[in-house]
């Protein structure tokens, strides 16, 4: 079995028995939903623990079970063409290179990590069209600037 043909078994489950992400998540627990809905997409692993709880909840078989544990090929075709994905993408196009210089201002020459990482999702109710509110919080890490000697700056945060 392929992950992709995991995913398709919980989602054909998920629809079957009227599930709502929600629902399966407080089954599954111990995680943010951002990263227990990607791990039943195939983007995450989820823990052994989890990994329990989902196979009881779905009815699943012990390879699979454990499928859900392995680390996965993560991403997708770029650019995507689903279209709420596709503008997520857009957002990072458009204001990726202010947001690289506002970073780099406050923090120095780095990255913010994807791996030490939260995100959480937020209906915002508005009369003119509720909006989505979407916080990401990523560890900044600094770049290494290999072969620093002496009193040259060895890691990349801002200079004060």
């Amino acid at each position: 079995m392929k992950r992709s043909d995991l995913t398709e078994k919980i989602l054909d489950i998920k629809r079957e028995q009227g599930w709502s992400w929600s629902h399966i998540v407080a089954q599954i627990g111990g995680m943010s939903e951002v990263l227990i809905v990607g791990a039943l997409l195939g983007q995450m692993k989820l823990t052994k623990p989890q990994c329990e709880a989902a196979a009881a909840l779905f009815g699943l078989s012990e390879a699979e079970k454990r499928m859900l544990n392995e680390v996965p090929m993560r991403g997708s075709p770029m650019p995507p063409t689903d279209p709420l994905i596709y503008r997520l993408y857009e957002l990072v196009m458009i204001n990726g290179p202010a947001w690289k210089a506002l970073i780099e201002e406050e923090f120095g020459d780095g990255i913010m990590s994807a791996i030490d990482f939260d995100m959480e999702m937020e209906r915002l109710p508005d009369p003119k069209g509720d909006r989505v509110k979407l916080t990401m919080s990523g560890k900044f890490l600094p770049y290494r600037y290999y072969g620093a000697t002496g009193n040259a700056q060895a890691l990349g945060y801002k200079e004060e």
